[in-house]
């Protein structure tokens, strides 16, 4: 449920920024915020690389990068690009000829340091076989690889040094013609990515990829991503998003939704919100908001969930999500449908029953969405 139409103090007006295409999939403008990861296979497994890139998708990465270290990457990369259905990133450091590779493998789009990619006229190889091959560009700056002479200049990885390497290296795509690229400078100093990003966003009207680099492991790392792109996202800042975990790619997919669901800026899927639970709970909270995020996983229609242990704050939430659950005594709780009590259920039988109300309510809302259409 949105509320934002009659509660503007909770709109977010997003940087304008111009479009351009990875693949079937429009980045920056109106489109959006879409929601990206990495794959961690050797990309020579074949096999595994496909089934991590189809996980992903299947949890809504609606783009995913494939890194490309060496030449029997770049000819894994076509067979992989085949199979898939998202847009593929080849990942390309310090050898240019991947780029190209990369490019006539079929990659959508081709991310590029270049702080390690070479002199200029390697850089103009790429933006060649990207322009040939139909490809965009993104400019990943990193703070722990910016060139030499900024190094030098700077004395330390600054987000003054990496505005000026992304911005250098833009200037090469423009004096090529080349302008379907979108840029990112990422450092895993939340304070330091985020004062960069802002310079950014007033330097250059290209979409803007965000992302806090090596943020951690799924905990750590998922709050780290949360305060720093949670900032620039709600400041309008950011057109695609990457949170960058030790962990499963799926994982980094669901905190970027969660991230997104946050701030009202996507929605995909169960939005679960649910109590910490306390003494005066009338069932499980904990294990049952596990079993639901569980059984849930598979809806993707944008709906919410409300799951509260006792009635002091529990009518209250129902009263603004789609499906709610109340505990309340004896053994049995109050459902909720709409905001509005509907009928009382057992506890015993409650996350099966919980489960059905949902899947019954999100074909209802996706039969709406059809006869919109």
């Amino acid at each position: 449920m949105s509320l934002n139409h009659i509660r503007p103090w909770r709109n977010i007006y997003r940087r304008k920024s111009r479009q351009i295409m990875v693949g079937n999939v429009p980045v920056g403008g109106d489109a959006p915020i879409t929601v990206q990861t990495m794959t961690n296979t050797l990309t020579t497994d074949v096999k595994a690389t496909i089934a991590q890139v189809q996980a992903a998708a299947d949890a809504g990465a609606d783009i995913v990068r494939i890194s490309v270290p060496d030449e029997a990457s770049s000819a894994a990369l076509k067979e992989i690009v085949s199979e898939v259905s998202v847009p593929i990133v080849a990942d390309i450091h310090f050898h240019y000829k991947r780029g190209i590779e990369a490019a006539e493998a079929g990659a959508a789009c081709l991310r590029i340091n270049p702080g390690n990619i070479g002199d200029e006229k390697r850089v103009k190889e790429v933006i060649k076989a990207a322009r040939d091959h139909n490809c965009s560009i993104r400019i990943g700056v990193n703070a722990g690889s910016l060139e030499k002479h900024l190094l030098d200049k700077y004395g330390e990885p600054c987000p003054d040094a990496m505005v000026e390497s992304g911005l250098d290296h833009i200037k090469i795509l423009q004096d090529n013609d080349f302008h379907e690229f979108k840029i990112s400078c990422k450092a895993s100093d939340v304070f330091m990515a985020a004062a960069a990003y802002q310079q950014l966003a007033d330097a250059t009207d290209a979409p803007i990829h965000l992302g806090i680099t090596e943020a951690g492991g799924l905990t750590s790392g998922t709050i780290k991503s949360a305060i720093g792109l949670g900032n620039l996202l709600w400041m309008g800042i950011g057109d695609t998003i990457r949170v960058s975990l030790s962990a499963d790619p799926v994982e980094e997919v669901k905190v970027g939704y969660e991230i997104l669901k946050s701030l009202g800026l996507r929605h995909r899927g169960v939005n679960i919100i649910s109590c910490p639970s306390c003494a005066r709970q009338g069932f499980d909270v904990i294990k049952t908001v596990e079993a639901l995020e569980k059984r849930l996983e598979h809806i993707k229609t944008p709906m919410s969930l409300s799951i509260i242990g006792c009635v002091v704050n529990g009518p209250g939430e129902a009263l603004m999500t789609d499906v709610g659950f109340t505990g309340g005594g004896a053994g049995s709780g109050m459902v909720y449908l709409a905001g509005k009590q509907s009928h009382k259920q057992s506890n015993e039988d409650m996350v099966d029953h919980i489960v059905e109300q949902v899947e019954k309510k999100a074909a209802e809302l996706e039969a709406q969405a059809a006869a919109a259409e």
